[in-house]
C-alpha cells in the first residue's frame, strides 16, 4: 500500500515515542504500511552516528571531539515501512547499527547536544517533506516533544519490563532476558535523565503488554482515523 497517497491521510503525522523493547517500532511500521504513510526511525539515525564515530576513531564518551566531528557524517533515511533503511555516506548501514558494539554506546553518543541539534533538523527535514504528500509515522524519543510537537496523533507506547525484555531477547535471537532487562533498564535511565522518556502533552499512552502487534496496530489505526475524521469535520 506504501507509496500511493490516501486523501483520508495525507499530510498526517502520527509521532510515536516510548520505551525500547515495547514494540513501537514495529508497530509503526505496521501502522504506516495500513494507512499509506511513510515511516521514520529517528534511531536508526542516531546509530548511525554512532557508527560513523566509531568507525573513525572519535571517543564517543568524549562529548567534544563527537561535537566536534558531527557535521561530517552524510545520513540518509528511506522511509518505506516495509523496507526502512539509513544511508550513511552513501553506503547502506541499515546491518552494522544494529551490531553490538553499537548498541553499547549509541547512549553517549544520543546525549551529546550537537548531535541531537543536527539530528533533529534532519528529521524534521524529512517531516516537513511529507507533509505535502503520504503522511508520515515518526518514531523515537522526544518526537512528540522536540522533534515535532504539534503532531496531529502523539503516542507514548510502553509495556511491562518482563514484556519488554523477552521480547527484545527474541529480536536478538535468543539473547539472555535478564541481561536485556539490565541493559533496556539502563537506558530507561540515561532517556529519563535527558528527558528522553517525557510524555508529550496530548499523547495516547498504548501499552502493549497483553496485546498482539496485529491488536495494537488496530488500535493505533482507529484513533488515526479518529483524528483524521475530526480534522475533515
Amino acid at each position: 500500500m506504501w507509496g500511493s497517497v490516501s486523501s483520508t491521510f495525507s499530510g498526517l503525522v502520527i509521532a510515536v515515542d516510548g520505551t525500547s523493547g515495547s514494540g513501537k517500532s514495529s508497530t509503526s511500521r505496521g501502522v504506516a504500511d495500513r494507512l499509506g504513510l511513510r515511516y521514520l526511525d529517528t534511531g536508526a539515525m542516531y546509530r548511525a552516528m554512532t557508527w560513523w564515530m566509531l568507525a573513525h576513531a572519535v571517543d564517543v564518551h568524549d562529548a567534544s571531539a563527537v561535537a566536534a566531528r558531527v557535521g561530517e557524517p552524510v545520513i540518509v533515511s528511506g522511509t518505506d515501512p516495509l523496507a526502512p533503511s539509513i544511508m550513511l555516506d552513501g553506503d547502506d548501514v541499515s546491518e552494522e547499527i544494529r551490531s553490538d558494539v553499537v548498541n553499547a554506546h549509541v547512549s553517549p553518543v544520543a546525549t551529546v547536544p550537537a548531535v541531537r541539534a543536527r539530528l533533529i533538523a534532519l528529521q524534521r527535514a524529512v517531516i516537513e517533506d511529507a507533509l505535502d504528500g503520504a503522511g508520515i509515522v515518526v518514531e523515537g524519543r522526544d518526537i512528540g516533544t522536540a522533534v515535532w510537537p504539534d503532531a496531529d496523533l502523539k503516542l507514548y507506547v510502553t509495556a511491562d519490563p518482563a514484556a519488554r525484555a523477552a521480547r527484545r531477547a527474541l529480536e536478538e535471537g535468543g539473547t539472555d532476558a535478564d541481561a536485556v532487562r539490565a541493559s533496556l533498564e539502563t537506558r530507561d535511565h540515561i532517556d529519563s535523565t535527558r528527558g528522553g522518556l517525557a510524555v508529550p502533552d496530548g499523547a495516547v499512552h498504548v501499552d502493549t503488554t497483553p496485546y498482539s502487534l496485529d491488536e495494537v496496530i488496530d488500535q493505533i489505526v482507529a484513533l488515526a482515523e479518529r483524528v483524521s475524521e475530526r480534522a475533515r469535520a
